[in-house]
């Protein structure tokens, strides 16, 4: 039996992978959902949102896409790996998501011009909202930011055709301010930032609730759920990680509520990271930069 179900749950709710079903509308998260709806619906052009691993950006666009796909009047579709070679390679991305048929031989210029008809054809004929989203823009190329930035001249007089949403860890940033052409084209620029101390007792209560737990005895004492927000620092990734830490625990140990002693224990037995000197980083040519938002 799942440790879930030995718990009276009939999912697993502490699960990381970005089940919309399970997304926690956060201060932050409600904020940046509303903002990018509205800059969408108004097809202002491009959006980015950006945040630190494991604020929650990718089940965020999770909810976006599913929003998306529900109403007829957009045509969505989403890249969750960006990584592309050639700027060729990209544009046949494209063309295969949105159903564009292009030669074989195709050249780059072919591609790019199969796509400005979509756009039109879609985005102006059949007044559709045409939305791409790209998840992981941190890892773009610098070329197809360049690609992305010539889409987004595409433009009536009242609106972008192209409707992007780059979705991205904070080193976009400093990649994104240098262009300025590109910069300048971004209508809506948002931070996610972790939950608030109050929110992750709401976060872990939400997800009990969406997993089917109905018992009158929390599953969570008040000051485990507290350690859970310091330890954590209201990351959602970490939130989730260590919650079901804490009923696998309940499980292997016979006891019915996580307390303090259940998350102080957890806590001592992590595995912490490797520290790796700066040395050791200098000799492996990796780079290190500091992102103040």
């Amino acid at each position: 039996m799942s440790y879930y179900k030995a718990l009276g749950l009939g999912k697993e709710p502490f699960s990381t992978s970005p089940d919309p079903a399970f997304f926690f509308l956060s201060r932050e998260h409600k904020a940046a959902l509303c903002r990018v709806q509205i800059a969408i619906t108004l097809k202002r052009g491009m959006s980015v949102i950006m945040g630190d691993v494991g604020t929650g950006k990718t089940t965020l666009s999770r909810k976006l896409a599913r929003v998306l796909n529900e109403n007829e009047e957009y045509s969505f579709r989403m890249i969750l790996n960006p990584y592309f070679e050639t700027d060729k390679q990209f544009l046949s991305r494209l063309a295969t998501l949105f159903h564009v048929d292009v030669p074989a031989d195709a050249t780059a210029l072919d591609y790019i011009e199969a796509v400005e008809k979509f756009l039109f054809y879609t985005g102006v004929e059949q007044e559709k909202t045409v939305v791409l989203l790209i998840d992981e823009a941190q890892i773009l190329p610098d070329f197809v930011l360049e690609t992305l930035r010539i889409l987004l001249n595409y433009e009536t007089n009242e609106y972008k055709i192209l409707q992007l949403v780059l979705v991205g860890q904070l080193e976009l940033l400093p990649r994104i301010s240098r262009l300025n052409n590109f910069w300048d084209r971004i209508a809506l620029k948002y931070v996610l930032n972790p939950l608030g101390e109050d929110e992750v007792k709401e976060m872990i209560d939400f997800r009990l609730r969406q997993a089917g737990y109905k018992g009158e005895q929390p599953l969570f004492g008040e000051a485990a759920i507290e350690l859970i927000a310091r330890h954590t620092q209201g990351y959602p990734r970490k939130l989730a990680l260590m919650c079901h830490d804490a009923l696998e625990y309940l499980v292997m140990h016979d006891k019915k509520t996580v307390g303090e002693e259940v998350v102080t224990t957890l806590i001592d037995q992590e595995v912490k990271p490797v520290d790796v000197p700066d040395d050791a980083m200098a000799t492996s040519g990796v780079e290190k930069e500091l992102v103040k938002v």
